[in-house]
């Protein structure tokens, strides 16, 4: 449920008001504003009183959450949530795009791309140490070897990285090096490694399962805010349907819907929805005029020889493109993709193996 205080309510009141709730074994998330403060209450609300909640110094009103996921929900908070990442703002006015190899290959090559990326406008480095495969024996990825190669990556660029984690044991080693944590679309539902996530407090992006409906995806990201972790995104990457023709289905329907029933920031990921790359640029500019607060965009200098999910990898020089383009269709529904120049590498470059800043070769 939801209780809100009258305009210039007392802070007695308030905590009198939270010491009950939370006496009752429910959840407290007070959220602050200007002239007055609103407690969501997460929990079995049939254990509290709703009437005599409402008859309390300074309530104004209470009102019942009707949607089963309750810290999710627009009715929990109508506000957007809006949150800073390494100096990059999530789920505001402008629309963050992500970018880097599906899988990290090497040292040098993830390096390039890092560069290449920025260059060509992303805010974001992905990349993929852990990799789930539908084979066995498939590459899986480097591991914390990755990891310590994207950490060299944001020093040296200046952008926040975002990869996978697959197993609760390995959530606090990937918090060591990354930003962000994704949980991909085969783990959606992996209620042990969600509430891991949601514990460690650390920002988390939510790939919603290939067959998962709306309201699933949204109970989903309630395991990781019920932890008090309220720095969630969630991540459109398209659903399983009969068509052969594209790696999966892109429901843009998905954007505003999830957009109207939650306050969460909503990501495309357009490379896997197309699975091809020359669909790519298409589906993100649907994505932005859909609302999208993002995308993630899969970068391979050589996608023919990439190790995973070449056939959907932009190069460079087409990602680039694609964001210029992009910046367009921001700016027709009142968005903006913001320049990246304030990113500011925390070393000085030295680029690949020890030399000057490498030089980038943007393909074709």
């Amino acid at each position: 449920m939801i209780v809100v205080m009258k305009p210039g309510a007392k802070e007695s009141d308030v905590q009198a008001i939270i010491q009950k709730v939370e006496k009752a074994g429910c959840a407290v998330h007070p959220i602050i504003g200007e002239n007055r403060v609103v407690i969501g209450v997460v929990g079995d609300g049939q254990i509290i009183d709703r009437r005599q909640i409402g008859r309390m110094h300074g309530v104004e009103s209470v009102m019942p959450i009707t949607k089963p996921y309750k810290a999710a929900s627009r009715e929990f908070k109508p506000e957007d949530t809006v949150f800073d990442v390494g100096g990059v703002t999530i789920g505001g006015s402008d629309v963050v795009i992500m970018a880097g190899p599906c899988s990290i290959e090497g040292r040098s090559e993830l390096l390039e791309m890092a560069h290449a990326c920025k260059e060509g406008g992303a805010h974001i480095l992905r990349g993929g140490a852990y990799k789930p495969r539908t084979s066995p024996y498939a590459f899986q990825g480097l591991g914390e070897e990755g990891l310590r190669y994207l950490a060299e990556a944001r020093e040296q660029t200046g952008m926040p990285v975002i990869t996978e984690v697959m197993d609760p044991a390995l959530v606090e080693l990937v918090c060591d090096y990354a930003d962000i944590l994704q949980i991909g679309t085969r783990n959606m539902q992996n209620y042990a490694l969600l509430n891991a996530v949601g514990k460690s407090g650390h920002p988390v992006m939510l790939k919603r399962s290939m067959s998962g409906t709306t309201k699933e995806w949204l109970m989903a990201a309630e395991y990781i805010l019920s932890h008090g972790n309220e720095r969630v995104i969630l991540c459109e990457r398209g659903i399983r349907a009969n068509e052969t023709e594209t790696r999966n289905t892109f429901d843009l329907s998905a954007i505003p819907v999830a957009k109207a029933l939650s306050h969460l920031p909503v990501i495309a990921d357009p490379s896997h929805a197309a699975g091809k790359w020359e669909f790519v640029d298409s589906l993100a500019k649907g994505a932005v005029a859909a609302g999208a607060d993002g995308l993630m965009i899969e970068v391979h200098g050589t996608p023919e020889e990439a190790w995973s999910d070449g056939r959907q990898s932009l190069k460079p020089k087409r990602f680039s493109k694609m964001v210029k383009e992009l910046r367009g269709i921001a700016q027709a529904v009142g968005r903006d993709i913001p320049d990246n120049s304030r990113l500011v590498p925390s070393l000085p470059k030295n680029g690949v193996n020890g030399h000057a800043d490498p030089a980038i070769e943007i393909l074709i």
